[in-house]
């Protein structure tokens, strides 16, 4: 064997080499955000299934909300921390699906309707301090969110799961 052959076969062996390491790589990228996405959708479940999100929940639909900065002033603490701390946990499912950290599909499924009726319910406040209170970022995940589940519900309305086939796919025993 000469050396040129040697070198001819080394150089092809290290290209082989590198394509396999690029394709190994990019499969160990796909597959990490698979996972993480994996992971914030199981977190964001998890999140809804509290029964502190659930007393977020029946509070905010049960209560008429203040319509600015001065009624929401006159109103006990703990209501004004659970307004402003539901408010919170929808900016930040907001961001979440804004960063394609998690799909918008997970927020129909599991809130549907309920971030858009809500954010209807923030609207006055949120614009009020806005406007008012120096800060012209509150809401704005929260209202964006709202604004795309309310418009995709409208052009896509989804039929809901159990009036699907949707057939199971056991086992045989």
């Amino acid at each position: 064997m000469t050396s040129e052959l040697i070198s001819i076969i080394a150089n092809i062996a290290l290209t082989l080499s590198l394509i396999v390491a690029v394709v190994f790589g990019l499969a160990q990228v796909r597959a990490a955000a698979r996972d993480r996405k994996e992971r914030l959708t199981l977190e964001t479940l998890r999140t809804f299934q509290t029964r502190e999100f659930a007393s977020l929940a029946l509070f905010i639909s049960s209560k008429d909300l203040p319509k600015n900065r001065q009624e929401m002033a006159m109103m006990p603490a703990d209501e004004r921390a659970m307004i402003f701390q539901y408010g919170q946990e929808m900016e930040g499912l907001g961001m979440l699906v804004a960063e394609k950290l998690i799909d918008i599909d997970l927020v129909d499924k599991t809130l549907g309707s309920f971030v858009a009726t809500t954010w209807e319910k923030y609207k006055p406040l949120f614009e009020d301090i806005r406007v008012n209170g120096g800060d012209p970022y509150m809401g704005e995940y929260f209202q964006w969110v709202a604004e795309e589940i309310q418009m995709e519900m409208e052009r896509n309305p989804r039929k809901p799961f159990y009036k699907e086939k949707h057939p199971l796919k056991r086992k045989k025993r």
